[in-house]
């Protein structure tokens, strides 16, 4: 199962390749590693969730609460936080997908769940914490 398959979207097909945006991003998350794993910890200890999500991205988004700002930290990419019940609660992951979700799911302790969000479309990529 592709996790492109958990979206409330119809794929588009894979995008043709070219310089992946993903080189930029996994240079900002080295930076940002230590922070996002603080917020995913903070997430699942105060029982909001056990499956935080952080939506990586260069626009505005209306999804999770903003944590780390490109503007502010002179990065390209800025991450939100989240968490699967909120994805399903605004219905980017259908219900009936939520136990293959949580079948793919890594563990939190160990890697991030990102949502990264490019003009082409949005993907879940699991990136380990440095």
């Amino acid at each position: 199962m592709e996790l492109n398959e958990l979206l409330n979207q119809p794929g588009d097909g894979e995008a043709p390749k070219k310089e992946s945006p993903l080189k930029s991003l996994e240079k900002d998350l080295k930076l940002y590693s230590e922070s996002i794993k603080e917020v995913s910890t903070e997430i699942m200890v105060e029982g909001l969730s056990a499956y935080p999500i952080f939506i990586a991205h260069q626009h505005e988004v209306k999804v999770g609460e903003p944590i780390l700002d490109h503007k502010e930290l002179n990065t390209i990419w800025s991450i939100n936080a989240s968490y699967l019940e909120e994805f399903i609660e605004k219905g980017i992951i259908h219900p009936e997908k939520k136990d293959r979700f949580i079948k793919q799911f890594k563990s939190a302790e160990d890697f991030m769940c990102l949502f990264v969000i490019v003009p082409e479309g949005a993907n879940f990529v699991f990136f380990p914490y440095q």
